[in-house]
């Protein structure tokens, strides 16, 4: 009746097993470290500049714990604060002699204390928030004016090809402000260049204005497409600072939404307020514009000359000049993936771009128009542009997709794929707001926090042996396997814990500890029925499951409303909330079910149980003393 069969107890002692070896990083703490990121995108972080690394802490005689290279960045662990300032002088000095120009990103940082053993088994911490791990925090503004006026100049262009399409004659097409403004000389072509605007433009409103002895048609963003431009340029935004972020090696960054138009971005374990700085100004803009070939150009390539009015001066990747024209043909926007491959004949590594039917369209007439001509990819960042490719265009190109090659291997073809897919902000931003959480005020929290845990569980342990005697062991055994449990699990999903995250984790406690209240209050019950042990026993932790499958089920649900409508502080509560209600049923029901089966059930005539006192009912023990 109450016994597990083999399969059951070695699931039981598995689960013990990787729950103990997931939640063990979490106990080795964190050290300090200096991260060496990339500045540029075009510049790699590699096995080559580990070894300069190691070089300059050599010279410097830093001695480092280890120095490895962890994806896109050179991580350098040391045993205190003061070889971690140390050694980022050193390695500052080696590998970005031009503070005004650096290659790369040198900043402090905390990596884990977790042995190699362990990461080899991908058992890693959870990531700490903000609040508990220190680090910076920025709010940043995006120029949703901006975003409406760039999306105006592109809908200028468009309007301009769609007139040209449908052989509509125009005076010219200004844009002023937000709006787009057609001269026309006659009603006709007032109608017809309306008639391409309402069908080919739904988000745009189109007025007619008289203009002296011609016309003026004025096409405006309609409000709700314009709420619309703001929404994407937002998420855009967003979208792009992940991608730089995450290139950057900063373990678990938050971005999020925050009103219409701010951006929250919080980098845990990043001190140095200077460096998380660059790290936001590496947002990049894309851009495709022709290469100026004229005599005037070639001859500003070499030097010899100024550079032509409605051009600009560039260097390539290899520091040679390239002279492009300062109109835009397609931005960022217009690129939808970026791929790299080889070249079906000549087998050269290319890189392959997909365009939305827009950017297909504009590149269609480009290349159409501009046959044996030289086209540049240029992108900028902080400012400063730089051109990734310049191929010659030899045919026509339609359907959307591009091909780029020339002189490029296989490293280059991929990271100029990676360059091009992490895309462009949609509107500038700015910062509003910025704070840093030094690592001690973390420390504090966690100390604080894990104190009220520790000690609310203690409270409870010390209650329920009293009280439930040994059964109230089983549920503190029970108890601590939840929180074992509780841990492993954020460890292995990576989860980021924060002081919400604490509090969620000590109302699991809670939870958990009412679920066994429940099974043992109801094996008194049937044990004051006068039924015996063995059945009190089997019948209690029968007939509690449904009331305590019932009561967890209402739980989650409110918390998963939480975890779907939830933002921020609210969200991290209810990640650790939903995953404290699935352990806390694992534990306290199969498990403490399985120690109670372990101790009695071998028991075959079981005459009593440790559970403390059963009251009985007051006429029950009336009879009980006539009876004697």
């Amino acid at each position: 009746m109450n016994r597990y069969p083999v399969w059951k107890y070695a699931i039981l002692v598995i689960v013990l097993l990787v729950g103990a070896l997931y939640t063990l990083p979490n106990f080795f703490g964190e050290a300090p470290a200096v991260q060496v990121s990339s500045a540029k995108a075009t510049v790699k972080v590699d096995a080559a500049v580990q070894q300069r690394v190691e070089d300059a802490l050599k010279a410097a005689g830093v001695a480092p714990d280890f120095v490895a290279l962890e994806g896109n960045s050179v991580r350098a662990r040391f045993d205190t604060p003061d070889n971690q300032l140390k050694a980022k002088d050193a390695i500052q000095k080696a590998l970005v002699p031009d503070a005004s120009d650096p290659s790369y990103i040198v900043a402090l940082n905390l990596v884990s204390r977790s042995p190699v053993w362990l990461k080899a088994l991908h058992a890693n911490p959870m990531y700490l928030g903000l609040d508990l791990r220190g680090g910076v925090h920025f709010m940043l503004q995006v120029d949703m004016q901006a975003a409406l006026t760039k999306k105006a100049e592109s809908y200028a262009g468009d309007i301009r090809s769609a007139l040209r399409d449908k052989n509509v004659r125009h005076g010219g097409i200004t844009r002023e402000g937000q709006s787009i403004d057609i001269k026309v000389r006659d009603e006709a072509t007032l109608t017809a260049a309306r008639n391409v605007i309402t069908d080919q433009f739904p988000d745009l409103v189109a007025t007619s204005v008289p203009e002296g002895s011609e016309f003026k048609l004025r096409a405006a963003i309609k409000p709700e497409a314009t709420r619309k431009v703001q929404e994407q340029a937002l998420k855009q935004n967003m979208v792009t600072l992940h991608n730089r972020i995450n290139e950057l090696g900063v373990a678990e960054p938050v971005i999020q939404q925050q009103g219409l138009d701010r951006i929250v971005v919080q980098l845990p374990g990043v001190q140095d307020t200077a460096k998380a700085k660059d790290i936001l100004g590496r947002t990049a803009t894309l851009e495709v514009r022709m290469v100026d070939e004229g005599t005037e150009a070639r001859a500003a390539e070499t030097g010899r000359g100024p550079v032509p009015f409605g051009s600009e001066r560039y260097l390539d990747r290899n520091n040679q000049p390239i002279i492009v024209k300062k109109q835009v043909i397609l931005t960022g926007e217009n690129l939808t993936d970026a791929q790299p491959g080889f070249d079906g004949q000549t087998h050269e590594p290319t890189v392959n771009l997909t365009l939305d039917a827009k950017g297909s369209r504009i590149f269609k007439d480009i290349t159409r128009e501009n046959v044996g001509k030289r086209m540049a990819i240029v992108l900028f960042e902080k400012g400063k542009g730089e051109v990734v490719t310049a191929p010659v265009i030899r045919s026509e190109i339609g359907g959307g997709r591009v091909q780029i090659s020339g002189r490029m291997t296989t490293s280059e073809a991929n990271d100029t794929a990676l360059l091009l897919r992490a895309g462009s902000l949609a509107a500038p931003m700015e910062i509003i707001e910025e704070y840093t959480i030094g690592p001690s005020l973390g420390a504090d929290n966690i100390e604080r926090g894990i104190h009220s845990v520790v000690w609310g569980m203690v409270a409870i342990a010390v209650f329920m042996c009293i009280y439930y005697a040994l059964f109230g062991v089983f549920s503190t055994v029970s108890l601590g396997v939840n929180v074992l449990l509780l841990l492993a699990i954020l460890s292995m999903l990576q989860a980021t814990l924060t002081l919400p995250g604490i509090a969620a984790m000590a109302l699991a406690l809670g939870v958990a500890i009412d679920s066994n209240v429940r099974i043992n209050e109801r094996i008194r019950e049937e044990l004051r029925a006068g039924v015996a042990p063995q059945a009190a026993i089997h019948a209690g932790y029968e007939r509690a499951w449904a009331t305590i499958l019932d009561s967890n089920v209402t739980t989650l649900i409110a918390g998963l409303a939480l975890l779907a409508f939830g933002s921020g502080p609210v969200r991290g509560f209810a990640v650790v909330h939903c995953i404290g209600i699935l352990t806390s049923m694992f534990s306290a029901v199969f498990f403490s079910r399985g120690l109670v089966n372990l101790w009695y059930g071998r028991q075959k005539k079981l005459k009593s149980v440790s559970i403390g006192q059963v009251w009985k009912p007051e006429a029950d023990a009336t009879s009980v003393a006539k009876t004697n």
